[in-house]
């Protein structure tokens, strides 16, 4: 098992994120502990400090599942905004809840529904919001 990497989450996503985790049933979704254990171990930075090769709210980005073999382009997103589109992935996704908060070159083995650990690399962040000045999206 990899050493978790640190992660670094803008203030405005932390509020958002916990806003959402406090309005979802305690038994809402397989990885609620895992993500809120993220959230709590996380950087926090202000909106207009965040590095631009950091996955944030809404960035899209490139990342490799297991030893690589499968490579995927997606947009982390909220839950109401994953309904039907085959280019976003919910951050209550083991994958999605994954990647936040990584930078370009992270692996991270995050805990699956079935308890088999999943491998997932960040390869690139192609668009983040801060980046493109949208910090209070």
């Amino acid at each position: 098992m990899l050493k978790q990497p640190k992660i670094t989450l803008s203030s405005l996503d932390l509020t958002r994120l916990e806003a959402m985790l406090a309005a979802l049933p305690q038994q809402g979704f397989p990885g609620r502990n895992a993500l809120e254990a993220e959230l709590a171990r996380a950087d926090v930075l202000e909106p207009a400090d965040m590095p631009p090769d950091v996955v944030t709210m809404n960035s899209t980005v490139h990342f490799a599942v297991g030893q690589g073999e499968e490579t995927f382009a997606k947009t982390l997103v909220y839950p109401k905004d994953a309904q039907g589109e085959a280019g976003h992935l919910s951050i209550l996704a083991p994958v999605g809840a994954a990647l936040l908060g990584l930078r370009v070159g992270d692996e991270i083995d995050w805990p699956t529904p079935a308890g088999k650990p999943l491998r997932v690399k960040l390869l690139a962040v192609d668009y983040q919001p801060e980046r493109a000045g949208e910090l209070h999206r």
